[in-house]
């Protein structure tokens, strides 16, 4: 019998696909009369405006400068601001990517690290150095949140509310992973290396630099995989901003200069006083904004659920699945991204179809159709075949809806509470989740009650050579 495994499927911990990214600084701020002056800056704040300004990277006249938003800190317009304008333009030489790293004296140590871990070394060594040991990255290292709301930073009790979620093995997940790649480094660089690294580095110290980069980080620029760019990392998301227009890029800093700088554009106009903002990711999901950044959207389309589909390895035909699977761009684990609302993804049904093939439909595997079998596939192929993927599929989503520890209609009733930022997330999460699941279990309920509707390979195989009647009914020739 083919495996279906219906868990979640854990993202490259490493995949750092964002745009731009800040999250929260430390306090929060509220603005409470939009006539009042904005409230001032925090002394660190100031204090990286300034030493920015003193290296020319902003001035005065810069069409925006951070300030107290909702979000903590943000990039606000101190004048209006036209679609596509610049707002801020950052030379390399204030970037923090893995060549930052090989420069410094911590470059030797470093080198063969994978980047994030080169550039996480970094920054914990920058933030943990002693006062009177200057560098002038102390400057944007001091305005750098503790921690943000992504779950990574959650505690057991707050992750307790998230508990029989995908996002919760995600979290988990990544947890873990960090914590092995840290236990290494230490052993292998820090330790080793305790003039370079005098101050104790916890795993604590590599969480948060995990967290700034996964939240922080640029990504899908020019030659540039991981890099945080200050000043323009302050830049925040907007939901309403639905068009992925890329607001930054690298280029060169001038015709006969082999310089870089980064520029950040405005994707809409903005008038003065106002945030400047951005799209993050259109494709990331409501737990992947929550893992990333410490955020969720009300938007129905962010709410996902992946659903695993295996091909057992005791499966009698595992060579020939596998072989069609991988002819079609599928692999023997294949995960699917199921959105509420949308339909199913185009491969899920021939998939499904494929995993569960066997008994008299083993026919199709056979090599004189392998060249169509993936045709015949995206049909139904027998009532048996059909019943057993509805049945399956909707066992897996009411076995998942079992493991959440509140119904939809106690998640609603929960809203309307009294209740802090990080259990607002944990709720519209699971609650998105659960509502994931009933749209995939009613949509195969709907295929099994068409079951004795739908027609299957052998009819469409018999209509194909004229052997079926207008009214379905098999044409028969008697001998004259």
């Amino acid at each position: 019998m083919a495996t279906f495994l219906p868990t979640f499927s854990t993202p490259n911990p490493l995949s750092f696909r964002s745009k731009s990214l800040l999250l929260h600084y430390n306090k929060r701020f509220t603005v409470k009369c939009n006539a009042a002056p904005p409230p001032p800056l925090p002394p660190a704040v100031q204090t990286f405006w300034k030493w920015l300004s003193d290296e020319k990277v902003v001035s005065s006249n810069s069409p925006a400068k951070p300030g107290i938003v909702a979000e903590g800190l943000g990039l606000v317009a101190q004048r209006d601001i036209g679609r596509n304008e610049v707002v801020l333009e950052v030379p390399k030489k204030f970037w923090i990517n893995p060549d930052t790293v090989s420069a410094s004296e911590i470059g030797r140590v470093c080198d063969g690290l994978k980047p994030w871990i080169s550039v996480a070394l970094f920054l914990i060594k920058e933030k943990l150095r002693e006062d009177d040991d200057y560098s002038p990255w102390r400057n944007y290292i001091n305005i750098l949140p503790e921690y943000t709301d992504s779950t990574i930073f959650w505690s057991e009790e707050e992750l307790s509310e998230i508990e029989g979620t995908q996002l919760l093995s995600t979290t988990l997940s990544v947890k873990e992973y960090v914590k092995n790649e840290f236990l290494q480094v230490q052993e292998q660089v820090i330790l080793p290396n305790k003039k370079l690294f005098p101050s104790p580095i916890t795993l604590d110290d590599f969480i948060w630099a995990f967290g700034i980069l996964r939240s922080r980080a640029f990504s899908r620029l020019r030659g540039q995989n991981l890099v945080l760019i200050p000043i323009a990392d302050l830049i925040n998301h907007s939901p309403s901003i639905t068009k992925e227009d890329y607001a930054y890029e690298i280029k060169g800093a001038g015709l006969f200069s082999r310089d870089q700088i980064f520029s950040l554009r405005s994707p809409i106009p903005v008038k003065a006083g106002q945030q400047v903002l951005i799209q993050y990711d259109l494709n990331k999901s409501n737990a992947e904004l929550a893992l990333d950044y410490g955020f969720i959207e009300s938007t129905v389309d962010r709410n996902t659920y992946t659903l695993t589909l295996q091909i057992s390895d005791s499966d009698p035909y595992f060579d020939d699945k596998l072989d069609i699977a991988e002819t079609n761009g599928t692999k023997a684990v294949q995960y699917f991204d199921i959105t509420l609302g949308r339909p199913l993804p185009p491969k899920m049904l021939p998939y499904l179809r494929l995993v569960a093939l066997g008994g008299t439909d083993a026919f199709l595997l056979e090599s004189i159709f392998r060249n169509s079998v993936w045709d015949h596939l995206e049909l139904p192929v027998s009532r048996d075949n059909e019943e057993v993927i509805c049945q399956v599929v909707r066992t897996a989503c009411r076995s998942a809806l079992s493991s959440y520890r509140t119904t939809i209609e106690e998640d609603e009733k929960l809203k309307g509470g009294d209740i802090n930022r990080r259990v607002e997330i944990a709720i519209a999460i699971r609650e998105g989740e659960k509502k994931v699941l009933g749209h995939i279990d009613g949509i195969f309920e709907e295929r099994e009650k068409e079951l004795d509707e739908y027609e299957y390979y052998q009819e469409r195989r018999l209509r194909d050579l004229g052997l079926v009647g207008e009214q379905g009914d098999i044409i028969f020739w008697e001998p004259k």
